[in-house]
């Protein structure tokens, strides 16, 4: 008798504690699936000059308690695939988007009808004059500017005396707003200045071959706006294919910082990614379900990095942001 009722005293037990997984197990699905979701639709999303950014979107993600879906593109995306893919993630329920658009006025008027029906969040910006408004929220570094530091670099190296010097300019997609202004940037800060630009090519251009830089008149400088072009400059450099020009450059992927470590790029500035993930995040986040509320852009910093100062606090926690 005593034995049988401890059979069931434990049977019961038994049953109560899997009564309380299963229910554990139940709730967590549902707050699994109520989780807001916010899409990011970016060219080439797995490159590594995204690295920083994705970490900056997971650690938003974590903190404000919504999934972050990061949509498997190609290097370039025309305006007919993000529209396509907008209306493809707003299809599966997400809540809002997080882009880089392509520029142009025809591509601001679409997407302006598609934000109508679910919020976006741009993280670049797709104005190509610099009078030029978006009516969206933009969260990107200040392009112009970066152009701008770049050639005061070159500046303070030679000493402010530039004059005679050739140059070459490497771009990845010469179509591309923050291209136009980085160039802008880096063409007023050297005006007047005596320096000629010799060449301009572009790293995606259907027309350019795999050996385009190595083909190119030699030049003192070699000047490349964005990360493709700086690791591509990197390459040549340490190739001896650069007829020895000093490469500067705008990059933020590990690959731009091993050229600057190895002595193949002479300066790098580079925008903070992490932060351009992490603040479009947290700011669709908090948009969510506040109708009333507009997203809200923010300009973001960049820093100046080289060689001799790789490896100091500061740089050290860019770097570990890259390598997430």
């Amino acid at each position: 008798m005593l034995n049988s009722k401890r059979l069931f005293i434990t049977i019961e037990i038994a049953l109560t504690v899997m009564v309380i997984v299963l229910a554990f197990i139940m709730v967590r699905e549902q707050s699994e699936k109520e989780r807001p979701r916010i899409s990011v639709i970016i060219p080439d999303p797995d490159a590594s000059r995204w690295s920083a950014f994705r970490y900056g979107l997971k650690m938003a993600a974590e903190d404000q308690g919504v999934e972050a879906y990061i949509v498997s593109t190609g290097d370039i995306l025309t305006l007919e695939e993000e529209i396509n893919m907008i209306g493809n993630e707003r299809g599966n329920g997400v809540d809002a988007v997080i882009l880089q658009p392509v520029p142009g006025e025809d591509a601001m008027r679409k997407l302006e009808e598609v934000s109508k029906k679910i919020p976006i969040m741009f993280v670049g910006d797709p104005a190509l004059e610099d009078g030029d408004k978006s009516t969206f929220p933009v969260i990107c570094p200040d392009d112009y500017r970066m152009g701008e530091a770049l050639a005061e670099e070159v500046l303070q190296d030679f000493n402010g005396n530039v004059k005679g010097k050739t140059l070459g300019i490497v771009t990845e997609d010469e179509e591309s707003a923050e291209t136009h202004r980085r160039k802008k940037g880096f063409e007023d800060a050297l005006l007047g200045r005596g320096a000629r630009i010799s060449w301009t090519v572009c790293v995606s251009c259907e027309e350019t071959d795999h050996n385009f830089l190595e083909n190119q008149s030699k030049t003192d400088l070699v000047i490349a706006l964005d990360d493709v072009s700086l690791t591509r400059a990197g390459e040549c450099a340490a190739a001896k294919d650069l007829h020895g020009a000093l490469v500067y450059g705008i990059g933020n992927s590990t690959e731009a910082v091993y050229y600057l470590d190895t002595g193949m790029a002479e300066c790098l500035i580079v925008p903070d990614e992490f932060n351009r993930g992490y603040q479009s995040l947290t700011e669709a986040a908090k948009n969510l379900g506040l109708y009333s509320r507009k997203m809200k852009g923010k300009v973001l910093p960049f820093a100046i990095i080289r060689r001799k100062e790789l490896f100091t606090k500061r740089n050290q926690e860019i770097l570990l942001t890259m390598s997430q």
